[in-house]
């Protein structure tokens, strides 16, 4: 996964639960298919709920990393429609 290509970011760490999942389907509706999203979260609830959410909708969860500052990132696939 070295070679991963992203191909957008959204930063969440300024929005608050529900917002936060609503971000993040606005942002992967914006995009095709296949692609992957970047994002960035806080701790807490978005680290416990958005991952879940988004495999429950079928998208990929490819990787999730602790960014040593409170934050995560979070990397999915957009599912295929």
């Amino acid at each position: 996964m070295a070679d991963l290509t992203i191909d957008k970011t959204l930063d969440i760490t300024d929005a608050v639960c529900p917002m936060t999942f609503v971000q993040v389907k606005v942002a992967l509706e914006e995009m095709d298919d296949g692609q992957t999203l970047s994002i960035r979260m806080n701790d807490g609830e978005p680290v416990q709920n958005i991952p879940r959410s988004l495999k429950v909708e079928g998208h990929k969860v490819l990787k999730l990393t602790d960014g040593g500052d409170g934050a995560y990132e979070l990397v999915v696939r957009k599912a295929g429609g």
